[in-house]
């Protein structure tokens, strides 16, 4: 299952050395032509954790606070906050001249039922809800929160760029369920989507929102700062084989390819009207989703006895080749090289792997031949070839394994069910996060054990519910960082996922496309040069 060894130069990306050479005009001035990794699904940022879905929330929505290139919230949507000395009221000033895209003003009314929409999926908004007293509109402009205990992390929940965003949305669609998706887009952010335009599987429009007013003052950064949307309109076009993207943008038929395919980025690199570099700086980190309602997962022994035959090295393999410069593992629940990362519990990934005794530890564990159902995302190369190893994996341990390989917006849509297999249900499915995701249990969405109200997978676990409380209330980074070590044991210790290891995916895009911001895929700044 080893993907053939990557080719000589992709490396150069993480050592920054990539030539620049002259600028090569496109096409057009006033429309982004653009390659999601994956075709855009699900709409709502709230009800999917799908990063395509986030990547088209980021630019249609937007929040109350954002987050600097060094990760600190600053002011978005508001212009201002205060905060009483005890810490337990904060009131937040709405800017001047906000609107949503229907013609309708965004009023504090709007705010409050977008955050409790949010807060019922979401860990940090959930971590920060438990403190919440009373959320009000005490007017048009003022959103008042009075807490139970202080939560100075409030402006970095409220800034959080990544699934799910705390997004604000007029009050009538935030009466949606978080659960249900809502039945029209209509955000506040630099671009409007044009729903009659989308084409299911190939194409989705965004326009330029003639009526959004910027942050004035300051620089982008991040998601911080101005958003000013230099292309009338955004073009995602869906193009599912990477040899004809690759051409595509070789071509000039299309501005910005997400995520080339690891062994094209030579060829890329050596395009003289073709740019590649690292966005998403904080790499990539993949993962094996269980379904923990459901046999076999639903035996927390059977999920650890699992982590002992995984080899991250096999996975990352199949993913990106054997260039050391682009991948990195063993990795744990939090992000190598994060704040949070730790060894704790990552005895389990040591060693050589012996597939005898982790056949012998699944039949202890109480594995009796139950059907396994994987799903893989066929369509996403990196998610599929991490499939193919686990499917691989499970037949050698003689596991029941039924793979069902499909599109990635089925996928999505499929895992949401909570049915028994026989009625479409599912078991594992394969799945990348982004690095940000899993910096602290703020953000890490699979370390919940909050059952169906987390994301699919809905292990529940109070020992790690009580662990991740106990980390928003600790004082200092000394004592969040020892109690994230212990989250990360817990959660291995409990099978909540299988991590497969971090890589970091280089983008390509035109070389006349100027002000690509880091972090994320980020749609504002972003112009053409004359």
């Amino acid at each position: 299952m080893k993907r053939r060894t990557l080719l000589r130069g992709a490396g150069a990306l993480v050592a920054g050395t990539l030539a620049r050479p002259a600028l090569v005009r496109a096409a057009s001035a006033t429309t982004l032509r653009f390659v999601p990794y994956a075709d855009l699904a699900l709409l709502d940022p709230i009800i999917t954790t799908n990063y395509v879905t986030r990547t088209h929330a980021l630019m249609v929505f937007d929040t109350l606070y954002s987050l600097d290139a060094a990760y600190r919230a600053q002011p978005q949507m508001v212009a201002g906050h205060e905060v009483t000395a005890d810490g337990l009221t904060w009131r937040l000033t709405l800017r001047d001249g906000l609107r949503f895209h229907d013609g309708t003003p965004v009023l504090a009314r709007d705010v409050v039922a977008s955050l409790r929409r949010w807060s019922q999926r979401d860990a940090f908004g959930g971590a920060l809800f438990a403190t919440v007293d009373a959320l009000s509109a005490p007017s048009d402009a003022v959103v008042e929160f009075r807490l139970k205990q202080p939560f100075p992390l409030l402006p970095d929940a409220l800034a959080k760029p990544t699934s799910y965003i705390p997004v604000i949305m007029p009050e009538r669609l935030s009466a949606t369920p978080a659960t249900q998706a809502v039945p029209e887009i209509v955000g506040s952010g630099p671009y409007r989507y044009v729903p009659d335009e989308r084409v299911p599987g190939s194409l989705n429009v965004y326009r330029r929102f003639e009526s959004y007013r910027p942050r004035e003052g300051g620089t982008a950064s991040f998601t911080a700062g101005p958003r000013i949307a230099h292309f009338d309109r955004v073009e995602w076009r869906t193009i599912p084989d990477g040899a004809t993207a690759a051409g595509a943008l070789r071509s000039g038929e299309i501005d910005w390819w997400e995520q080339p395919l690891v062994d094209l980025v030579p060829d890329l690199m050596g395009q003289r009207a073709v740019r590649v570099e690292l966005v998403e700086t904080a790499g990539l980190i993949g993962q094996i989703r269980l379904n923990h309602t459901l046999p076999p997962f639903d035996n927390p022994a059977i999920s650890h006895a699992l982590l002992s035959a995984i080899d991250q090295g096999e996975m990352m393999e199949a993913v990106a080749g054997s260039d050391p410069a682009i991948r990195r593992g063993p990795a744990g629940v939090f992000t190598p090289g994060g704040p949070m990362a730790s060894e704790a519990g990552m005895g389990v990934f040591a060693g050589a792997r012996d597939l005898s005794s982790a056949k012998q530890a699944l039949a202890a564990a109480g594995y009796k031949g139950e059907r396994v159902v994987l799903l893989s995302g066929t369509d996403v190369p990196r998610i599929n070839a991490i499939c193919e190893v686990m499917a691989d994996l499970c037949r050698k341990l003689e596991m029941n394994i039924d793979v069902v390989a499909t599109d990635w917006g089925t996928v999505n849509q499929r895992i949401l069910s909570p049915k028994p297999l026989d009625q479409g249900g599912w078991s594992m499915f394969g799945i990348f996060s982004g690095g940000l995701d899993h910096l602290s249990p703020a953000y890490h969405l699979v370390t919940r054990g909050n059952g169906r109200a987390g994301v699919p997978s809905w292990l529940t676990d109070a020992p790690l519910e009580d662990l991740r409380t106990a980390w928003f209330a600790a004082p200092d980074l000394a004592s969040q960082k020892a109690l994230a070590a212990q989250i990360q044991a817990r959660a291995l210790q409990v099978g909540a996922y299988i991590p497969c290891g971090q890589y970091f995916q280089p983008t390509a895009y035109r070389r006349d496309l100027d002000g690509m911001l880091t972090g994320l895929p980020l749609f504002w700044n972003l112009r053409r040069s004359a």
